[in-house]
């Protein structure tokens, strides 16, 4: 029988699915590390600092990083209590459908499905591009065709290796989980050593006058940058979709989530602040690849070849967990029964192999073919949504007494998690309107699935 109410049902903890449907406990403390700093580290640490210090916050994006990191942290702080209580595989998704019931729930997913796709397919355009651009400088070309995304008026049509990459990231995923961590960990150690060692290099070659002013355009341009570079940050929450999978999620959720999002906050300051330290911030205006600028400044030209290595594997990284997140969301989604049942079947390896090749195949072909420029920005709003929705969801989770009361408790509740729904709120409020609109699509988009096919399907429906 239908409930009439089911857009606010909720999830009974006791009452999660069969056994046969759980995922194996296999990641420790460490490739939760390693997973939240594989999917935020990405070229962007490259190419960021250069590009906001030279128009907005000069020297003060080191200010700037501080701040973001800051308002990370409490969402990561909500993040972790709920990723602790509930380590159930669909991160925010499965959080909201035990505190606010179904729709909500339904919502939230839909949104996260829009961050985890484009921020695959858009990492993989950028990818490519630097894989083209390294087999140039060795006299290797792909035909024209195939070596962008569509635009006849170039003569490309078709982003081959965009697509190919997402294809075997897939290939890799379903074969463990495990053996895709121990892939990403080796990545992320590679790609953190080439930040260290740019960090270490360029120490010497700082010149502390190039810090003065400190704040040219104004603590105003500090907060503009805070809020422009919040976005290198985008990513951690991937790390607590892996929470069916982890050994001691109590302990180990909590452990992931923050010291991931601690390591990169610190490695985008130090760097930040090097950078600046080198090159005068006005310098830096229209610099595609500031990192690389201010080497050859210094005379490191042999650091090139191996920082272009940094950028591919860490979008190889990026790539890797964020498909990761966005199959387990399908799995959890598929497993409630708001998605074909089909997108919670395991594989041989215990991995959802059908959904994973399914995400693969559809945001290759949006990477091969759409050009992501403008879409990117997307990805910013479902954040954000999400992050705002569990920073508030804390409060009622406190209040539901059927959800297990031990684990990871947010500090200076409720100061914390407040602060980190009104700072969320606060920057999607200041998003352009073109996101607002092309969200707006997607929700409408998302409610008619719901209507038509998940409220029928739910398993909460089926059992009454």
């Amino acid at each position: 029988m239908e409930n009439n109410n089911s857009f606010f049902r909720k999830k009974k903890f006791h009452l999660e699915t069969d056994s046969s449907r759980h995922l194996n406990k296999t990641l420790g403390a460490f490739d939760l590390t390693m997973l939240g700093v594989g999917a935020v580290v990405g070229a962007g640490i490259f190419i960021l600092p250069g590009e906001i210090a030279s128009v907005v916050a000069g020297p003060g994006i080191i200010i700037s990083f501080i701040i973001a990191g800051l308002a990370c942290c409490l969402a990561a702080l909500c993040y972790s209590e709920f990723a602790s209580k509930l380590p159930i595989a669909g991160s925010a998704y499965t959080y909201s459908y035990h505190v606010f019931g179904e729709g909500i729930a339904w919502i939230l997913g839909w949104s996260l499905l829009l961050e985890y796709g484009l921020a695959v397919a858009a990492v993989a355009s950028g990818w490519a591009a630097y894989v083209k651009s390294l087999l140039a400088g060795f006299s290797l070309h792909i035909p024209q065709a195939i070596s962008g995304s569509y635009n006849p008026d170039k003569g490309t049509y078709f982003d081959l290796f965009a697509f190919l990459i997402i294809i075997v990231i897939a290939v890799l995923l379903c074969l463990g989980i495990k053996e895709s961590t121990r892939v990403n960990n080796l990545m992320v150690l590679l790609k953190v050593a080439v930040v260290v060692l740019f960090i270490i290099v360029g120490v010497f070659y700082v010149k502390p006058d190039n810090w003065t002013p400190f704040l040219p355009f104004g603590f105003s341009g500090v907060i503009t940058g805070a809020s422009m570079v919040f976005f290198a940050y985008i990513g951690f929450d991937a790390v607590s979709t892996a929470s069916e999978e982890v050994k001691n999620p109590q302990r180990n959720m909590p452990i992931g989530i923050i010291s991931s999002l601690a390591i990169c906050t610190l490695l985008y300051i130090l760097l930040s602040g090097v950078l600046t330290g080198i090159i005068p911030y006005a310098d830096l205006t229209g610099v595609s690849a500031p990192v690389a600028f201010a080497l050859q400044a210094i005379g490191q030209n042999w650091f090139a070849g191996l920082l272009s290595l940094g950028a591919i594997v860490g979008m190889t990284t990026v790539i890797l967990v964020m498909s990761y997140g966005g199959t387990r969301l399908l799995f959890a989604m598929g497993r409630d029964g708001l998605l074909p049942k089909s997108f919670a079947t395991l594989g041989k390896r215990n991995t959802p192999v059908r959904n994973t090749l399914i995400f693969a195949i559809t945001m290759g072909l949006v990477a091969g073919v759409v050009p992501l420029a403008q879409l990117a920005e997307l990805i910013n709003i479902g954040t954000l949504f999400a992050f705002s929705m569990v920073s508030l969801g804390i409060f009622f989770l406190r209040k539901n007494k059927d959800l297990p009361q031990d684990g990871f408790k947010t500090p200076l509740y409720p100061v914390v998690p407040a602060l980190s729904f009104l700072l969320c709120v606060y920057l999607i409020l200041n998003l352009s309107a073109i996101t607002w609109i092309s969200f707006a699509i997607w929700f409408v988009v998302g409610i008619a699935v719901y209507f038509i096919y998940g409220r029928r399907h739910s398993q909460l429906n089926i059992k009454g």
